[in-house]
């Protein structure tokens, strides 16, 4: 019982501590120079220079690991764009910060009750994919319920359109009357045209900040139009009309599918809560898989073959629409 305790506070410790190190410290000493430059000073100081254009985004709150996550663009620019669109406040250091700090505790916590190498680093594997998931899940949450306020917004600009109103009004009104997320999308885009960007380079930019077939409907709508000219308005009704269609064919074809959803995750769950209730019920008879080489090979051949039916399960339930 005593180690389990020196353990967890071991373990708490150097998460506290990393958190402390790499969050708090900063934004102590960020606040500290703020003070510092907000105190009046007895002698007169040269007119600073400030820039318009919005600082990139930082990587990381240190500069040296800024620069070093910046240089391996390959990895930190899907993570960033991953955050960015679901919408978190978190840098991509901080991303892989919690991580590490994850399949550290979770290797630690599982090496002292198996004896067993392999589970355990098995297990702080699985562990440092929890943040990555969760940034995936408010990705798709966030592109969801974008895809449904959607419809909205185009019906708002057609209304102003056919009002008289410009265009970019149009996305003023939707920027402010439209909760997030679109509310929030829109607002940058409106944002960015009207501080000087050209309407087709930001049009662009909100295409490739949303992976959605529905945003590209609508940019290259808009665009075309301001190429050949036409009615918008009409043009964004009907745009409209379509995404709601689009809608109702996906709930028809998650409803035809519910069966084999619902049976593949019965299949996939099945052998994990066997496992468990048999080393509740029997540990004598589990025993023998986890002492023996040979049950250790057949728990990672039955598991990579859960994952592998999992995944087949899954795509065949899967259609796209």
């Amino acid at each position: 019982m005593v180690i389990v305790v020196t353990t967890f506070i071991a373990i708490l410790g150097i998460v506290l501590g990393a958190y402390w190190a790499f969050v708090l410290r900063l934004d102590q000493s960020e606040e500290a120079a703020l003070r510092k430059r907000l105190r009046p000073e007895p002698t007169s100081v040269a007119p600073k220079r400030f820039e318009l254009l919005k600082p990139i985004d930082r990587l990381s709150s240190l500069g040296k690991l800024n620069t070093a996550l910046a240089q391996m663009s390959r990895i930190s620019a899907p993570l960033q764009r991953d955050i960015t669109q679901a919408g978190l406040n978190v840098t991509v250091s901080t991303l892989l910060l919690s991580s590490g700090c994850l399949a550290l505790a979770t290797y630690l916590v599982t090496g002292y009750f198996t004896p067993i190498a392999v589970i355990a680093i098995a297990a702080g594997a699985l562990a440092a994919t929890v943040p990555f998931l969760y940034v995936k899940r408010m990705k798709a949450r966030r592109l969801k319920q974008f895809e449904e306020q959607f419809p909205e917004a185009i019906d708002l600009i057609g209304r102003a359109l056919r009002a008289g109103h410009a265009f970019t009004t149009g996305l003023a009104m939707v920027a402010e009357e439209i909760p997030k997320p679109v509310g929030e999308e829109f607002k940058l885009l409106y944002d960015r045209q009207n501080f000087g960007m050209p309407l087709p380079d930001a049009m662009k930019a909100f295409a490739a900040r949303l992976p959605l077939i529905d945003a590209r409907f609508f940019v290259t709508a808009v665009l075309t139009q301001r190429e050949t000219g036409g009615n918008l308005g009409e043009v964004l009704d009907n745009l409209a009309s379509v995404i709601r269609d689009r809608f109702r064919v996906k709930r028809q074809v998650r409803v035809l599918t519910a069966h084999g959803r619902i049976t593949g995750w019965i299949l996939a769950g099945l052998p994990p809560s066997l496992a468990a209730a048999m080393f509740v019920v029997s540990p004598s008879h589990m025993r023998m898989l986890v002492d023996d080489p040979l049950g250790v090979q057949m728990i990672v051949g039955a598991l990579v073959l859960q994952v592998i039916g999992t995944l087949i399960i899954r795509k065949l339930v899967d259609i796209p629409y």
